[in-house]
């Protein structure tokens, strides 16, 4: 855990007892705060209550004696419309701040030269944040991960100048995060995504921006016309930038020549690591996260060689292009956290011959997009509430067929990949939210790997 003593004999209220919410109301409390937390959800005050947190309903509290109002990230700010704690923290003049905010005044104040890298992206943030840890801690690094990706970043140990936080930072908690000023920002890439939640793509981009703006390096793709705007926009304003690409650049940074991932530093190109082999970071989209990697890495005092063999070992992120196993010459891969037409869209230029599942809750544009890819899929299973809609995009170009639920879609892939000759691949790459079946991607991505462990012949990933 990382004390909260900066705001040590200050009242704060909290909204929000989910897992980084009770986190936070926790490193307040131990170091120091008085905290006044309160949630929708009765059980989870209950549960803040049997630790030590003291809760009511902010509707009844006296504002006059908060300082801060420390929101939860799934909790509306701004769109479509604020929630009623966030109106009553602005009726009373109280800032609006989240946990990143709170790590990053903790570590202005007790280690201000603690190395911090932060990395947001539409896509490809949680692939980059644990390959980015992973290559640290091979190479002997101290190391603390967390943020969006999983563990709450106040859970994690408290900064110190030998200490690296590797943070994944989702948009939400980056616009209740003021002073975020990482050693290394990074930015990966834009695609449109939360916009119920950001009002416009102009926001959410200047959003993704203000992690880079106040960085002491900005590692930023330049692989989309928006994020190559920010690129340029930090260098104007005279941030430190290198550019990251899966084309080669011309200016500092690291760029994929295919599968080789060449640095620049001042006018020298030298090749630093290669991919090919590497079935954890396969895919055009591993080759920008890969070479974001690389990027912090080198500024971090990483050897090449350091660099080389973490790549090697990197054993990928669950429900990200996760090979489960093999059928003969069927390879089964769990890309479930692929909730977006953009995210499946990397699963889809990986791969030919495809048996494609997918299906849930849909996002904004469904999967017209992903129309280009439509040759190379042998056929689709549909699951979830966007079947219909789904079944009328693929129309006749994609022989489909509706499953309902992901136990018949597995059966009937498996099935129909076995009479194919030849490689082929099994995908649940839905390109939707997984909430009309299932209560997160990660529940429903264990829920496929453990139907297909089940199919007889497996010959199961590590085994």
């Amino acid at each position: 855990m990382t004390p909260v003593t900066t705001f040590s004999g200050k009242t704060v209220a909290l909204f929000g007892l989910g897992g980084s919410g009770l986190a936070t109301a926790l490193a307040l409390k131990a170091g120091g705060a008085r905290v006044i937390a309160c949630d929708d959800n009765p059980a989870k005050m209950a549960e803040a209550n049997a630790k030590g947190i003291e809760t009511a309903d902010l509707r009844e509290a006296d504002w006059s004696e908060v300082t801060s109002f420390i929101l939860s990230p799934g909790v509306p700010l701004t769109h479509p419309e604020p929630h009623w704690s966030a109106k009553l923290a602005r009726q009373a003049g109280v800032e609006i701040i989240g946990d990143i905010e709170l790590f990053c005044r903790e570590r202005a104040s007790i280690a201000p030269n603690a190395p911090f890298v932060a990395i947001t992206g539409t896509n490809g943030k949680s692939t980059t944040t644990a390959l980015v840890a992973h290559i640290l801690r091979e190479a002997g690094r101290d190391v603390q991960m967390g943020g969006n990706i999983g563990t709450a970043i106040l859970s994690l140990e408290p900064p110190t100048e030998s200490r690296i936080h590797v943070v994944e930072c989702s948009s939400f908690q980056i616009d209740l995060a003021p002073s975020l000023a990482p050693t290394i920002g990074v930015h990966l890439n834009l695609s449109p995504d939360h916009i119920d939640r950001h009002g416009t793509m102009e926001n959410y981009a200047a959003i993704k921006e203000r992690l880079v703006a106040g960085a002491g390096l900005a590692v930023i793709g330049i692989d989309d016309p928006m994020s190559r705007a920010i690129a340029e926009a930090c260098e104007a304003k005279g941030v430190n930038v290198a550019r990251i690409s899966v084309e080669p650049i011309g200016r500092k940074g690291v760029f994929a020549d295919g599968e080789t991932l060449v640095g620049i530093t001042g006018s020298d190109a030298a090749p630093v690591a290669n991919l090919s082999g590497i079935g954890s970071l396969r895919g055009a989209h591993n080759a920008q996260n890969a070479a974001a990697a690389v990027a912090i890495a080198l500024a971090l005092n990483v050897s090449p060689d350091e660099i080389r063999s973490g790549l090697h070992t990197f054993p990928g992120l669950p429900h990200r292009m996760e090979e489960v196993g093999r059928i003969g010459e069927t390879l089964f891969i769990n890309d479930s956290k692929a909730t977006n037409a953009d995210s499946t869209e990397k699963a889809l230029k990986s791969f030919d011959d495809i048996f494609w599942i997918l299906g849930g809750k849909a996002k904004e544009g469904g999967i017209e997009p992903l129309k280009s890819y439509f040759p190379k899929i042998r056929k689709a299973y549909l699951i979830g509430a966007a079947s219909d809609d789904f079944a009328k995009t693929l129309g006749s170009d994609v022989p489909h067929v509706h499953c309902g639920t992901l136990d018949r879609a597995v059966e009937q892939a498996a099935s129909d990949a076995a009479a194919m000759n030849g490689a082929s691949v099994v995908l649940l790459s839905p390109a939707c939210a997984s909430y009309d079946q299932f209560s997160n991607y990660e529940v429903r991505g264990n829920h496929f790997r453990d139907l297909v462990r089940g199919l007889p012949g497996l010959e199961a990933k590590g085994a």
